[in-house]
């Protein structure tokens, strides 16, 4: 079969970029022909095509196109709606504009319209629908797509590459013994890092005065007024030596990190998936996470999982943690066989073969 694989840029180490990387790997192992359609590709070991030569790559109305849909870009769908061709939305979910309303005045536009394309996409009827998580696929039949055009497949990932990593501590505050809370994800206001400086400031109260929290991911410029209301928010709690920002963390860090984290705390309002958290079971660290969007599939009871984001409520999930060897074993070997049975490179492969055979 041949196969296109159509997605709006490629780089190094981003979540899209690495589910359509290793899907066009996985899809020509299985004997496919395949090929990728990208504006731009920088620091990946993929020949690229350019998405307007898509429609005559294709030679049958059997032939495949699997649209990574991130963003909001009009070149895509308007090839899908002329494309003769079987037509897959591949959809990693697009952030609602409310949550940068006040921050970025040119993100919250993006999401606008990037969400708007939801509805196109929609109405084309497109021969599947294929989404993260079930809380991405129900942007889709809120727009009327029928649930039998639909399929989960979480996306592929570097996890095993990270496991593979040699640990580098230099960068790690030193926490004396005290609890580590570890977050991996780019400073933006879905992310929920205003709640979490304030739960790393009851953890300090109620469980240790060195309670630290390290923070993986970098700022957008465009979101620099976030970035200061967060440092705003550990100056005002008196956190300054509480708290380590690393913007520059590669493969050695991020194993360092999650080695020596009491727990991921995730306590993001909007994830399509949430590729931290396997990460966190694929390295054996547990998980504190607040139930929205595909947080709770993803996690799927592997982890300490609360409806609310009271810090309170985090600290003492943290204490658990850092003081109940054998609770902390448990919510170990529970994330390692959801990692195992959901989402290991082999069931990722297995699972997208049987998305194929339904194209077929």
């Amino acid at each position: 079969m041949r196969i296109a694989l159509l997605v709006p840029g490629l780089r190094r180490h981003d979540a899209v970029s690495n589910d359509c990387l290793h899907m066009a790997a996985v899809l020509r192992a299985q004997g496919h022909e395949v090929r990728v359609f990208t504006l731009s590709a920088d620091g990946v070991d993929e020949a690229v095509g350019d998405p307007t030569e898509l429609p005559g790559w294709l030679t049958s109305p059997r032939d495949v196109v699997i649209y990574h849909f991130c963003t909001g870009w009009d070149l895509a769908v308007d090839l899908l709606a002329r494309v003769r061709a079987v037509r897959v939305v591949r959809y990693h979910n697009i952030t609602p504009a409310g949550f940068f309303r006040g921050w970025s005045r040119g993100y919250e536009e993006a999401c606008e319209r990037g969400r708007k394309q939801i509805v196109r996409l929609a109405r084309m009827r497109c021969e599947l629908y294929l989404g993260c998580s079930p809380f991405n696929l129900e942007d889709f039949t809120a727009c009327g797509v029928d649930a039998s055009s639909c399929a989960v497949l979480p996306p592929f990932h570097e996890c095993e590459a990270l496991v593979a990593e040699i640990p580098d501590t230099s960068k790690l505050p030193d926490t004396g013994g005290a609890p580590l809370l570890l977050m991996v994800g780019r400073l933006a206001p879905n992310k929920g890092y205003l709640e979490l400086v304030d739960a790393l400031d009851a953890c300090r109260v109620a469980v240790d005065d060195d309670a630290h929290l390290l923070v993986l991911g970098k700022l957008d410029p465009n979101l620099a007024a976030y970035g200061e209301a967060v440092h705003a928010r550990v100056a005002e709690l008196g956190l300054g030596r509480n708290v380590t920002f690393i913007d520059d963390a590669r493969g050695p860090d991020l194993r360092a990190a999650f080695d020596a984290a009491t727990a991921l705390v995730m306590l993001s309002a909007h994830e399509g998936f949430c590729v931290p958290v396997i990460e966190a079971f694929a390295l054996g660290t547990p998980v504190v996470a607040y139930a929205s969007s595909a947080v709770p599939w993803t996690l799927g009871g592997a982890g300490l999982l609360w409806d609310e984001r009271d810090p309170a409520l985090i600290a003492s999930s943290i204490a658990r943690l850092h003081r109940d060897e054998p609770v902390r074993d448990a919510l170990v070997d529970a994330g390692r066989a959801r990692y195992r049975d959901v989402f290991a490179p082999d069931v990722l492969a297995r699972d997208l073969a049987v998305v194929v055979e339904r194209l077929s």
